[in-house]
């Protein structure tokens, strides 16, 4: 009996230690430098690809980078990255960004996002939130294939801005509500 318990309590080890593995994605496992390169890399690809952000970059009081945010489900499903909040073009907080959901799901992808803080006031509520959630303050500015961005002037109103941006794998849709965004140090 004791051997089976030690059996089940290695197997469960090694499944945990799998699936941290599998959410890891590479971000910040080699700390700041990692993050900071793919945010650059991310952000050169976002203004190559859809020159309208870099209008919108100009006009926000701060940017969250997240290059890389990896996403699966099997009816229970998650999401998991890194990044870094950029105000005039500095790099001043880290965060990660962290998702939960459970439903008829099955698959997965990776992408990127930026949101866009429009306002003063929203950039300092979210700088100054323990862990702060996106939710329906969100506006997106994409098509659903995500081949397009455009933006309109009552888009430009909205206090946040989300591009979701680079999506490869096999699940459909990649939305940011009830992802949470928590302040780490890498």
């Amino acid at each position: 009996m004791t051997q089976m318990n030690r059996r089940a309590f290695t197997l469960a080890a090694l499944a945990g230690t799998t699936v941290t593995a599998a959410c890891g994605n590479g971000v910040g496992s080699q700390g700041a430098n990692t993050i900071d390169a793919r945010v650059n890399t991310t952000l050169n690809f976002m203004y190559d690809t859809y020159p309208n952000t870099v209008d919108l970059s100009q006009k926000a009081a701060g940017m969250l980078v997240m290059p890389l945010v990896t996403e699966a489900g099997l009816g229970f499903g998650g999401a998991y990255g890194r990044g870094s909040l950029l105000v005039n073009d500095i790099t001043v907080d880290y965060y990660s960004t962290t998702k939960a959901n459970f439903g008829l799901q099955i698959g997965a992808q990776q992408y990127a996002h930026v949101l866009f803080f429009m306002t003063q006031d929203a950039l300092m509520s979210f700088r100054r939130s323990s862990g702060w959630a996106a939710g329906a303050d969100v506006e997106y500015v994409f098509s659903d294939q995500g081949d397009s961005i455009a933006t309109e002037t009552t888009t430009l109103t909205s206090p946040v801005l989300a591009v979701v941006f680079g999506r490869a794998g096999l699940r459909l849709g990649a939305t940011l509500e009830g992802t949470k965004y928590t302040r780490i140090i890498p």
